[in-house]
C-alpha cells in the first residue's frame, strides 16, 4: 500500500469471552479500516454470563505496553476503557499528557453486561478530575452518566443537564447514551460540544446479544475521528454501525452474546 491506515491504540481489559473489551475494539478498529495496537490494563475471566476473575496489571508494565507502541507507532486516536483503578487512571492521564495525545476517546466503563462491577469507587474521581480534562469524546451510558454527576436521569431533560455537568468537567464532547432509558421503539444518544445539543436516533432492538456495545460504540468513535472524521459524522457513522452490529448478531453462549462486529462481509 502507497499509504498507511489511520493507527489507533486501545488502553483497556481483555475479556477472554471476545465480546466486550480489547477484543471489541480491534473488531471495530478492523471494521472501519483502522490499525489497532493494545495496551492491556486488566485481564478478566469472563464469558457471556459472567465475570469470574479479574487481574489487574502492573502500573509498570501498564505504562511500558503503551510507551512501546507510542515510540514505534504514530498514533492517531486513543481509545480508553476498562480502567479499574485510581492508580490506573492516573497513569493513563499521565501518559497521555506525557506523549501529547491529540485525540483520545474515553469511555468510562464501570459495569459488565452481565453486572460484575469493573471500576472502583476510588476511581470515578480520577477519572472526572485527572482523564476527562484530557478527553476528545467521552461515551457514558446513563448508569456512568448518573455515577459520574450524581443525577438521576429518567427523562432527556436529566440527560442535558448530565452532559451539561460531565462537560464540565472538561472533555470537547460528551455522547451520553441513551440505551437504557426505557422508551419503547428507539435508542437516543445525545451529543453535547458545550453549546449545542444533537440526538442521533435508532431503532430499539430486543436482543440478549448486547455484550460490548458500550466499547464497540466507543471505538467506532474513536475511528471515525482517526480516519478524519468530525464529532458529527464520527458519533452518525458510529451509530449505524453498532444498530447494524446488533442486528445481524449470531448466537453465542448462554448469556449476554457479543455483537457482529464483522456484519458487513458475513455471508457475502
Amino acid at each position: 500500500m502507497s499509504t498507511r491506515p489511520p493507527n489507533a491504540l486501545t488502553i483497556a481489559g481483555s475479556d477472554s469471552g471476545g465480546g466486550a473489551g480489547i477484543q471489541a475494539d480491534l473488531k471495530t478498529f478492523a471494521a472501519f479500516g483502522v490499525y489497532g495496537a493494545s495496551a492491556i490494563t486488566a485481564v478478566t475471566a469472563q464469558n457471556t454470563q459472567t465475570v469470574t476473575s479479574v487481574q489487574e496489571i502492573d502500573l509498570e508494565v501498564i505504562a511500558a505496553q503503551i510507551d512501546a507502541v507510542v515510540s514505534d507507532i504514530s498514533i492517531d486516536v486513543v481509545k480508553t476503557g476498562m480502567l479499574s483503578s485510581a492508580g490506573i487512571v492516573n497513569l493513563v492521564a499521565e501518559k497521555a499528557r506525557e506523549h501529547g495525545f491529540s485525540q483520545m476517546v474515553v469511555d468510562p466503563v464501570m459495569v459488565a453486561a452481565s453486572g460484575a462491577r469493573l471500576l472502583r469507587e476510588d476511581s470515578v474521581e480520577a477519572i472526572q478530575k485527572n482523564l476527562l480534562p484530557l478527553a476528545t469524546v467521552v461515551t457514558p451510558n446513563i448508569p456512568e452518566a448518573e455515577v459520574l454527576t450524581g443525577i438521576e436521569i429518567t427523562g432527556e431533560g436529566d440527560m442535558r443537564r448530565a452532559a451539561e455537568q460531565i462537560h464540565n468537567f472538561g472533555p470537547r464532547y460528551v455522547v451520553l447514551k441513551g440505551g437504557h432509558m426505557e422508551q419503547a421503539d428507539h435508542s437516543d444518544d445525545l451529543l453535547f460540544d458545550g453549546d449545542r445539543f444533537e440526538v442521533f436516533s435508532a431503532p430499539r432492538i430486543e436482543t440478549t446479544s448486547n455484550h460490548g456495545t458500550g466499547c464497540t460504540f466507543a471505538s467506532a468513535v474513536a475511528s471515525g475521528l482517526a480516519l478524519g472524521k468530525d464529532i458529527n459524522a464520527a458519533v452518525t457513522d458510529a451509530k449505524a454501525y453498532v444498530t447494524a452490529a446488533i442486528a445481524n448478531a449470531f448466537p453465542v453462549g448462554k448469556g449476554h452474546g457479543p455483537l457482529n462486529h464483522f456484519h458487513h462481509w458475513w455471508d457475502k
